[in-house]
């Protein structure tokens, strides 16, 4: 009972981690993401074609190696050493910053997508009546796209959940990190493979509850049909 208790505390303290890179990822990469979608459609042709490109290279290389990068690279770099604050904060904060510009690159064409999809009569019906592109962005085409992207946003938020995983490499202390700990060697306890295993449940909570959340969220978004 005693060693049951000791591995789910270090596994909640873990899962705190977790949940603490996914909240701050999406706190950062949603509002990103959108301003990169406005770039890839600027009508400002070589901003147009940088953003294309960046969301490009994002897209097209591993989460991984982008995390080790912005981890390691700059410490060679500069003369000053890595600006990342040493210990697990300075972990983290490389970790948010990875996980950040990766999944704004991923919501931009996701909301580029639901922008363009919205009818374009609809934004000529706006400038009819006298509204303002402001207006009608916020108005008429935000709203709609709300309901467009919700599906594919949602996806995307839960491969986040699972994708966090992937801070262990810089040795982010997350929870399969933990689980993994008592593997090797971890409070007094070594040889433990059930702990790495049981973290699934973490993941499979937790991503339930973000299923019905979104279930939720498309009825709510149903009067736009």
């Amino acid at each position: 009972m005693d060693m049951f208790l000791t591995v789910i505390g270090a596994l909640n303290e873990g899962f705190l981690q977790t949940l603490k890179l996914f909240a701050v990822t999406l706190i950062g990469a949603v509002p990103l993401g959108l301003i990169v979608s406005f770039g890839s459609m600027s009508r400002f042709t070589p901003l147009r074609w940088l953003t294309k490109t960046v969301v490009w290279v994002i897209r097209g290389t591993p989460l991984m190696l982008q995390l080790i990068i912005i981890f390691y690279i700059p410490g060679y770099l500069l003369e000053s050493g890595s600006p990342w604050p040493s210990g697990e904060s300075g972990r983290f904060l490389a970790s948010a910053a990875a996980f950040i510009i990766n999944y704004a690159c991923y919501f931009s064409e996701i909301y580029r997508g639901g922008i363009q999809g919205v009818p374009i009569g609809q934004q000529e019906a706006g400038e009819v009546l006298g509204m303002t592109k402001r207006q009608i962005f916020f108005h008429v085409t935000l709203l709609q796209m709300v309901k467009r992207i919700v599906p594919p946003m949602s996806n995307e938020i839960i491969t986040l959940v699972k994708d966090t995983s992937i801070a262990r490499i810089i040795s982010l202390q997350e929870v399969i990190w933990a689980g993994y700990a008592f593997l090797k060697s971890s409070h007094g306890y070594k040889g433990l493979l059930w702990p790495l295993f049981f973290t699934g449940v973490y993941y499979l909570v937790f991503n339930g509850a973000l299923t019905l959340l979104f279930n939720w969220v498309e009825k709510k978004l149903d009067y736009f049909r």
